[in-house]
């Protein structure tokens, strides 16, 4: 019992010390006060010129407290100053686009890379715009580059048909006739288009190396990532798309996941593919499918096949006004 009361008062002294030490300058401005003004009271020959003097020394401690005080709170703004910079950092990590500031956005991500990384429904606008660009800015620079592209799986029907619906029942409103219909079948073909699209380039350029990655999962968003940025596009370019900057948390979170997508998806190999003309042939674009372990359908064609080939290699801007 005397134990733990001896530690309860040694407790207690601690505590006042460091309450002392914390508020040293008004522990001594009432010191000085209170020592000046019993000798005060009790002498009367005390000098006035002490207490003037002892009375500047309290008013000076007390302003001392006081800019000790500011200094802290300063401190405390400063702190918190900093906490919100952060926060607001970390919300303009994701920058909108619209309109014409997309086409830049993508054209600037082309300068410069030695990757690009695509996930998306069918890379239409990747073969009409991304890939030709990239493959100049390639030959121009004499450098290598590598690029990863994630679509449909044009032999999966089930996924052809989910993403038909998709784009029909989510197109352009009030544009009927200007783009064609969404279907399973038109789905299946821009997919082995942009397979074709991709061993052609291929082939004609020995530092351009791509894998494609064919989905079984319809997306609704597409994503373009590069060395510098990550830009993510719907569909109807009258709406908004997003622009991360390499070196945000969300740049690396996408390389991430783009990865894993590929993962899931089923790779082709196309070091395997047979040679294509610079106008390919049917015989050769079924050819080199085939070969790829991706054979067209049975009820294609030959100007089916020849409706691929142009989708191919004379792919349109779907985004040019």
């Amino acid at each position: 019992m005397t134990r733990n009361s001896s530690q309860s008062s040694g407790r207690r002294l601690e505590d006042r010390i460091a309450w002392a030490v914390r508020n040293a300058d008004g522990v001594v401005a009432i010191g000085v006060a209170l020592v000046i003004g019993v000798l005060d009271i009790l002498d009367d020959n005390f000098d006035n010129n002490i207490v003037s003097g002892a009375t500047l020394l309290v008013l000076a401690a007390l302003v001392y407290g006081s800019l000790t005080e500011r200094r802290r709170r300063m401190a405390d703004i400063r702190g918190a100053t900093e906490g919100t910079s952060r926060a607001i950092e970390d919300l303009a990590m994701v920058r909108t686009l619209a309109g014409a500031e997309v086409g830049l956005a993508h054209e600037k991500a082309r300068r410069n890379t030695t990757r690009w990384v695509f996930k998306g429904g069918t890379g239409t606008y990747l073969r009409a715009v991304t890939l030709p660009e990239c493959v100049e800015e390639v030959k121009r620079q004499r450098r290598s580059l590598s690029m990863k592209i994630d679509i449909l799986n044009p032999a999966d029907d089930r996924v052809c048909a989910a993403y038909a619906r998709f784009r029909h029942t989510f197109g352009r409103q009030g544009e009927a006739g200007a783009y064609p219909e969404w279907t399973a079948e038109r789905t299946r073909k821009e997919s082995y288009a942009t397979v074709l699209a991709a061993a052609w380039h291929r082939q004609r350029l020995d530092t351009l190396e791509i894998d494609v990655h064919l989905s079984s999962v319809a997306p609704t968003l597409r994503f373009d990532l590069s060395d510098t940025c990550l830009i993510i596009t719907q569909d109807d370019p009258r709406r908004v798309s997003l622009y991360v900057e390499r070196g945000r948390p969300l740049y690396d979170y996408y390389v991430t996941e783009l990865h894993q997508s590929r993962e899931q998806a089923v790779k082709l190999d196309l070091r395997e593919a047979t040679p294509l003309s610079d106008e390919p042939t049917v015989d050769e674009a079924r050819r080199l499918l085939d070969r790829l372990g991706l054979p067209l359908p049975t009820s294609f064609t030959d100007r089916d096949v020849g409706d691929i080939i142009d989708r191919a290699l004379r792919a349109e801007d779907p985004y040019r006004r």
